[in-house]
């Protein structure tokens, strides 16, 4: 049985990588193919695209994509004509997702979608083509189910993947052995994001904020975990510009926070990484200025950083936009070294795990996605 698996992105990839490897456990004759990464092509995925082929992010930024994508989406939806899977499970990427949906609905195709979009935030109206283009939504934030089944969504929540996915409590000298590092002295985790172009819009301020940091606290290293698909060259060259020799990491991001005194983040799933890593953070993030000032219009949410919107409270500095400066930044950092901000700081993250409730995330979405199936065929 065939089943067509779309994921965008780096946590995309993840999140879909661990649910297609839970349906192989429940169904070893499943056969997938679809759009991901090399997560999920490491789970035998036959990629016909990949994820890297759409990811953006911001408004004005995806204009010059436009052609490319629409490409993708017209060869993935040939794709399912073609083969005729059981279902689809399409992960995330709501702006491309959803025009997939639609497509897949017309087909006769039953829509399973994991990792609801952020209607709650923005574009509320989302809610009422979710209800008609999507069987399942699985959501991965406790408030989310709620919402959209207030507003006709079969929606329900799963828990959230990254639970699983972060590695159990341990100290920083231990996470620091384990990557092979010394054990001795104070430590900076810099993640600056999974996409090109957020290396490119983040880097320089990000490298700039390392090197202030090094003045500070002489002997300081400084700790980057590359993402899959980014040349090591490109990732470091910020940094080496602002005169910072990072110690670049494949992948294992969480590990690299566990081994961090502190974290300064860009702003998306790895903010949520780092608060269950529980150390101490700082999320950033900026886009597009017209792609702001569009989003400063629709958007209306407290927090942007997912550990303060899970709080209901800023537990950690967030910095956006023109607020992220490299003075303001290292601001925010310099306190969460020791001291009562660090105690206040890790206290508002050990409500996190609790509010997200238990592990099985990728387990509770494999049930549910053959709940679908067997629906559909009964």
């Amino acid at each position: 049985m065939d089943v067509l698996v779309v994921a965008g992105e780096a946590s995309g990839d993840q999140h879909a990588a661990d649910a297609v490897a839970a349906l192989k456990q429940l169904r070893p004759d499943l056969r997938f193919f679809g759009m991901g990464g090399p997560r999920l092509a490491a789970q035998g995925v036959e990629l016909i695209h990949g994820a890297h082929e759409i990811s953006v992010m911001g408004i004005v930024e995806v204009l010059p994509k436009v052609p490319r994508i629409w490409r993708v989406l017209g060869d993935l939806e040939r794709a399912a004509r073609e083969r005729r899977p059981a279902a689809a499970l399409l992960v995330d990427v709501p702006d491309f997702n959803l025009r997939l949906a639609k497509r897949l609905k017309a087909l006769g195709i039953p829509v399973v979608y994991y990792v609801a979009p952020m209607a709650w935030a923005w574009r509320e109206s989302r809610t009422k083509i979710i209800a008609e283009r999507v069987d399942r939504l699985l959501c991965i934030l406790p408030f989310e189910e709620d919402f959209f089944r207030s507003r006709g969504v079969n929606a329900t929540y799963v828990g959230n993947p990254v639970v699983d996915q972060v590695p159990p409590a341990a100290s920083p000298a231990e996470f620091r052995e384990a990557l092979g590092l010394a054990v001795e002295g104070p430590v900076l985790a810099v993640l600056p994001g999974s996409r090109r172009s957020e290396i490119s819009r983040l880097g320089p301020t990000l490298a700039a904020v390392s090197a202030k940091v090094l003045a500070q606290r002489p002997g300081t290293r400084v700790l980057v975990p590359v993402a899959p698909g980014l040349p090591h060259d490109f990732v470091q060259a910020p940094f080496l510009k602002a005169g910072v020799t990072p110690t670049l990491i494949d992948g294992r991001a969480a590990e690299v926070v566990g081994a961090a005194d502190v974290a300064l983040v860009a702003s998306g799933t790895a903010t949520l990484e780092a608060g269950l890593m529980r150390r101490p953070l700082v999320a950033v993030y900026r886009v597009n200025a017209l792609s702001y000032a569009v989003g400063k219009l629709l958007v209306r949410i407290p927090f942007f950083c997912l550990v303060n919107l899970l709080a209901e409270k800023k537990v950690v500095p967030e910095l956006l936009q023109g607020e992220m400066t490299v003075e303001k930044i290292v601001a925010e950092l310099e306190p969460l070294w020791s001291g009562p901000a660090r105690e206040a700081c890790l206290a508002g993250l050990d409500t996190l795990r609790a509010r997200l409730g238990p592990g099985g995330a990728s387990q509770r979405v494999a049930e549910h996605f053959l709940a679908q199936v067997g629906n559909t065929t009964a």
